[in-house]
């Protein structure tokens, strides 16, 4: 893939372009990922018979657990790796190009947010900050750095430097930019109730094994009481992923144009639409993993909505998605 190609990745206007970049990449990978390779031969599929992203197998998220999903020539510069809660082995992202995930995750935010030069981004991520390899703390550090100011920052548990922060960054012109994973947003609500109604408040999702899981209206819920708030926002992102869907409300999300979501139907893994109305499995097709690989079907299930936004709707319970023997270890 050379340099076109991937600028071509966030200039996509149309379905038609969409198309043409997908079926591009997926004949690429096909050919110099050893794992996908594997995995669409023992399909019986011919890349060169494929015309539609419809049709394009998705391999399933697990393989980044088990297998090393990477197609550049030079070895990785960073390894992302998710949080290993299930007490499994933690799945590993291998990154060659760090650029090209920057870019992803600043176009997306323009798209849906504006320039980060507006905000001050502040971040309640204990369970991801503490560690290393969290592919999100990178995603925030970066926003931090782009906004171009000091006034945010990573506060784990310490809340009363948080809410002088927050009042500080609005004293001084700036749009106070809350971001945090579940359980330390509740932490928060627990600790005290503040006016938050003018700060946008953003769950990355996940209780992380901190506290018991509970469906998203309910933690909304929750969160617009202690905070005052009108509304909580949301990021659907995931270790395996170069790039993040967000939700302004109501738990809907909307993908920047390089990015789709399809629905799988749960008894037949290589059957996918795009259909409004739809719930399945997730799969996702994320034309910024380059250089791994674009087509993952997750363990998440959703529905479709109009206009190609999506709702999660939780998550399989057996989390080894059909078709994983596909592969031979």
């Amino acid at each position: 893939m050379n340099d076109a190609f991937i600028s071509s990745i966030f200039s996509i206007k149309s379905e038609e372009e969409f198309n043409s970049l997908a079926i591009e990449l997926f004949r690429f990978q096909a050919e110099k990922c050893s794992v996908y390779s594997a995995f669409i031969n023992n399909l019986g599929i011919d890349a060169f018979t494929v015309k539609d992203y419809h049709d394009i197998p998705f391999i399933p998220i697990s393989f980044f657990r088990d297998h090393d999903i990477y197609c550049y020539p030079q070895p990785p510069v960073v390894t992302f790796l998710s949080s290993g809660t299930t007490g499994l082995v933690r799945s590993h992202h291998s990154i060659a190009d760090i650029s090209l995930y920057e870019k992803s995750y600043i176009h997306a935010f323009k798209m849906f947010y504006g320039d980060p030069s507006q905000y001050a981004f502040m971040a309640l991520l204990p369970s991801y900050a503490d560690r290393e390899g969290s592919s999100l703390v990178h995603m925030v550090k970066g926003l931090i750095s782009h906004s171009g100011n000091d006034s945010g920052g990573f506060f784990l548990d310490n809340y009363d430097a948080l809410l002088k922060a927050i009042v500080v960054a609005g004293n001084n012109g700036l749009k106070p930019f809350l971001i945090g994973v579940s359980f330390a947003l509740l932490d928060l609500a627990e600790y005290c109730t503040p006016d938050l109604r003018d700060v946008i408040i953003m769950e990355t999702g996940g209780m992380k094994g901190r506290r018991k899981e509970i469906i998203r209206e309910e933690l909304h819920s929750i969160l617009c009481k202690a905070f005052h708030a009108g509304t909580i926002h949301s990021e659907y992102g995931m270790t395996e992923l170069l790039s993040q869907a967000y939700s302004q409300g109501n738990g809907l999300f909307s993908t920047p144009p390089w990015m789709k979501v399809l629905m799988r139907d749960s008894h037949d893994p290589l059957s996918h639409t795009t259909d409004e109305g739809i719930s399945g499995g997730i799969s996702i097709i994320d034309l910024a993993n380059v250089w791994s690989c674009a087509f993952i079907a997750t363990s998440d299930l959703g529905r479709l909505h109009q206009g190609g936004k999506f709702e999660v709707l939780g998550r399989f319970d057996n989390a080894d998605i059909r078709g994983c023997n596909l592969l031979n270890p």
